[in-house]
């Protein structure tokens, strides 16, 4: 367990199927869950971090202990560094039954996984492919996604953790670790007591391109709109039947095709259709609302209700309803005045050999939340890529650097310390 390559930990964490669901009403919204968290637990206590433990809500928390020497310039001056990373799989794709596929010295063409041939990574939809060929790679085989998003980011953080406890000449303060479920279904923090975790600064690894960053995330809301109209025989139907379904089309038909995922990057925000359901007496639509801008929303909700009204006046008889929630602000908004969080985590991806950027995340993290209720937490990034799909692969160098990167940020906040 002390010797675990940051690779054998991803593959075997893989392999158990955690995926998140959506409208679940428990905590965590699946049991199977617990079948990481508490391996993580247990691989802690034999790791020999102090105060290992998991709670009802399956959060798993440790603490790498400080190693600085009561003389030492830093001692007592470094403050608590967290480092954050989810278990569960996007509900996106199947979870169960993940077969990682180790692909090494990438020879740089597209890959035609074994599972369904008609899935293949391409390398003209994967740019970052060509800064892996001669490397490894990890790809699933085609029937399921991989599992990067965030098992590449728990891998990272228990090797470093190995690292750490196993060579006392990397000098660090106090280290808390927390692996939480449900960031997927936006509720990875919902029960998270940010004083019991005791950071004073934190960094979630799941991010994905080596060497990206992120301080940055949409702002986000959740609309619903329900089409509420009249099921009847359809052999006995006539002026009789609403049906929800055909109001529903027309208003998916409307959502502007120039403000949507497939078309918008960078800055710019987005509507984006998600998830519907329903029949002919019932159609229920779920809407991202993403927006770097807070106050965007608000643009965002005023198209959604133009877009009902309208369909409303063509569909009389149905009734049509539109709810807007809360779920998530932009990191950077509360990120506070003091840099030193930021800059070092850049110093620490230049010490890996990497040339750090600040890319936006276009959606949220764990640290989005935490961030909003006062504990600064920016992302790191992890190697991974095409999140939620089959496509999925992960960069083996990349997740190696993300290591360095963690080790790297125990160091030099030692050095600020000193």
């Amino acid at each position: 367990m002390n010797q675990h390559t940051a690779l054998e930990r991803f593959i075997r964490y893989a392999k158990i199927d955690t995926q998140s669901q959506e409208d679940s009403e428990s905590y965590p919204s699946t049991k199977k869950q617990f079948d990481l968290l508490n391996l993580l637990a247990r691989e802690l206590e034999e790791l020999g971090l102090r105060d290992v433990s998991i709670d009802t809500h399956g959060y798993v928390m440790a603490t790498i202990p400080s190693n600085l020497p009561a003389g030492h310039p830093a001692a007592g001056k470094v403050p608590v560094i967290g480092f954050i990373a989810h278990v569960d799989t996007s509900p996106s794709a199947s979870g169960a039954n993940v077969k990682p596929q180790v692909i090494e010295r990438y020879d740089g063409t597209d890959l035609v996984l074994p599972g369904d041939p008609s899935v293949i990574i391409r390398v003209s939809e994967n740019p970052e492919l060509a800064h892996n060929v001669g490397k490894t790679i990890v790809t699933s085989d085609g029937t399921t996604l991989l599992g990067a998003d965030d098992k590449a980011g728990i891998a990272i953080i228990m090797t470093a953790t190995q690292i750490l406890m196993n060579d006392p000449s990397i000098p660090h303060g106090d280290i808390r670790l927390c692996f939480t479920p449900d960031e997927e279904v936006g509720s990875g923090t919902k029960f998270l007591d940010i004083k019991v975790f005791g950071a004073d600064y934190a960094y979630t690894v799941d991010g994905d391109t080596p060497g990206e960053l992120n301080k940055e995330t949409f702002s986000a809301n959740l609309a619903v709109i329900t089409v509420h109209g009249r099921n009847i025989h359809p052999g006995s139907a006539k002026g009789i039947m609403v049906n929800s379904i055909r109001a529903m089309a027309d208003i998916i038909a409307r959502m502007p095709a120039d403000v949507s995922p497939e078309t918008t990057e960078g800055y710019e925000p987005y509507i984006h259709p998600h998830l519907v359901e329903g029949e002919e007496a019932k159609s229920t639509l779920k809407i991202l609302l993403r927006d770097f801008n807070t106050p965007g929303l608000e643009v965002l909700r005023q198209k959604l209700e133009a877009i009902v009204k309208e369909v409303q006046a063509i569909h009389p008889k149905t009734r049509i309803e539109l709810t807007i929630t809360e779920q998530y602000r932009n990191m950077k908004d509360h990120m506070g005045s003091d840099t030193r969080l930021l800059d070092v985590m850049w110093e620490a991806t230049k010490r890996a050999g990497m040339q750090p950027k600040w890319v936006p995340i276009r959606g949220g993290t764990d640290g989005s939340r935490l961030t909003e209720k006062g504990l600064p937490t920016p992302n790191i990034f992890t190697g991974g890529q095409n999140y939620h799909g089959t496509t999925e692969w992960l960069s083996v160098s990349g997740m190696e650097k993300a290591v360095e990167t963690v080790l790297n940020i125990c160091r030099i906040w030692v050095e600020k310390g000193a």
